[in-house]
């Protein structure tokens, strides 16, 4: 049963959620509302430019219409708990929501969103979009039900300054874990005062520590033959074996030999924010664990402009437990646009998307928010390639990268996994103790739909 505090927490949100919609998309015709996640740090406003400019181009384009605005300011675990209270009602739905692909199938499920096949079969731009991207956005029925405006992968950040004052080298790839763990020990030892190495964990920073942290762990151990959190021959999850032990015991080293942040910061809500706009860019953190989109948050206008970024950090590829082949592992993820089953102006809506993925747009989006380009178009085009220091290296590792098991139960797996994390981070749960508490939450998660690899 729920706590008391919890229940108020989910109150205060769906009065949040409401609040945020504005009244919903409503009942008129010439007025299209479109929700996204807005930054809660105020001085990022990549999505507010860019969609006031579309903004611009689509009321231009279409004489009487138009298009409102409606962020919701959270971070992500917040805002997926918003945009599921807005989508239940007609009063409260947006016309069209930006979406984390990995709760699509789980809102297809609950009936939110609307199945975009039509529309798409009439649009010639679809035909440029790479398979693996319209996969991200497909439900377990075979329809399509949002369009995504980018990827992303993940590798390893590291400061040259850090480096060169441990005496580690500015070309620095780690081929194995332990390369990984003995650089952080190297800096640890010989440049007190800087965080060795940061992996993302625990609940406070939700789908950031299963993804960024946990599974750029688990998909490289194993011969990289299959998914290790999802069987697709049987359609059931699988049961935590040695990878996914192995996969804590490292999160579990990073924070017992206190190579990682304090533990208190490791779970602080804002710790992506400040390894992004305070640890790298000031030199505290040495190695860090992360996406392909941080520079967005060091462009000019940004409110954490630092124009040296691209000298003063090097990138490396986070490799294989063993060095195993492919010797290189990367996780995918993404967000896309998607129409809500109660959307008012589904037409208008989709009218609103094709102005967004236009391809000068879409090259627009892709360098402003420090994406991975899904129109084949845009990542063959000079311009897109050549705009940011660290776009070739970011779109190199596309081959070795894997996407999550974005089935409905995976957001309930996803948490199961930040609280098996949480555990060996605070030194509360042993690894065997974690692994086995997984064990019962995932087979609660799945209807005890598992099966042992």
């Amino acid at each position: 049963m729920r706590s008391a505090p919890a229940l108020l927490l989910a109150s205060a949100l769906a009065a949040t959620a409401l609040t945020a919609c504005s009244g919903g998309s409503g009942d008129d015709p010439d007025t299209l509302k479109v929700s996204f996640k807005q930054s809660t740090d105020n001085s990022v406003k990549v999505m507010d430019d860019y969609l006031a400019g579309v903004k611009k181009q689509f009321e231009k384009a279409h004489p009487g219409k138009k298009v409102d605005l409606v962020p919701v300011k959270a971070p992500d675990s917040e805002y997926y708990t918003k945009v599921q209270q807005m989508l239940r009602s007609p009063k409260t739905a947006p016309d069209l929501v930006y979406e984390d692909t990995f709760l699509i199938n789980s809102d297809i499920t609950s009936g939110y969103l609307k199945p975009l096949d039509p529309y798409l079969a009439k649009w010639k731009d679809w035909d440029r979009f790479i398979d693996t991207a319209k996969a991200a956005a497909r439900g377990e029925d075979g329809k399509t039900y949002g369009v995504p405006d980018g990827t992303d992968t993940r590798g390893l950040w590291f400061s040259k300054d850090v480096f060169a004052r441990a005496g580690l080298p500015a070309d620095w790839q780690p081929r194995t874990w332990d390369d990984l763990l003995a650089a952080a020990r190297t800096i640890k030892e010989k440049v007190p005062g800087v965080i060795p190495l940061n992996v993302y964990t625990g609940k406070p920073v939700g789908e950031g520590a299963t993804m960024q942290g946990f599974q750029m762990l688990l998909y490289g151990t194993g011969d990289g033959s299959g998914d290790p959190l999802y069987d697709k021959a049987s359609k059931k999850w699988i049961t935590p074996g040695k990878g996914f032990e192995d996969a804590l015991s490292f999160v579990e080293t990073v924070y017992e030999e206190k190579l990682g942040p304090e533990v208190s910061d490791a779970l602080d809500p804002n710790i992506m924010t400040r390894v992004r706009g305070e640890l790298l860019p000031e030199g505290k953190l040495g190695i860090a664990l992360d996406g392909s989109w941080l520079p967005q948050d060091w462009l000019p206008g940004s409110g954490h402009e630092w124009p040296e970024w691209s000298e003063e950090l090097g990138l490396a590829a986070m490799p294989t437990q063993h060095g195993q082949a492919p010797g290189k592992v990367s996780m995918s993820g993404g967000w896309a646009w998607s129409i809500p089953a109660r959307a008012s102006n589904p037409g208008l809506a989709f009218e609103f998307i094709k102005t967004m993925q236009t391809k000068a747009n879409a090259r627009k989006w892709y360098v402003a928010n420090s994406g991975i380009a899904v129109r084949e178009d845009v990542a063959a085009d000079p311009a897109y390639v050549d705009a940011q220091p660290g776009t070739a290296f970011f779109t190199g590792l596309v081959a070795h990268t894997h996407y999550r098991p974005a089935y409905p139960a995976y957001p309930k797996v996803s948490t199961a996994i930040q609280e098996a994390m949480e555990g060996v981070t605070t030194g509360d749960r042993s690894v065997a103790e974690a692994v086995r508490d997984y064990d019962s939450a995932l087979r609660e998660a799945t209807d005890d739909q598992v099966v042992d690899k």
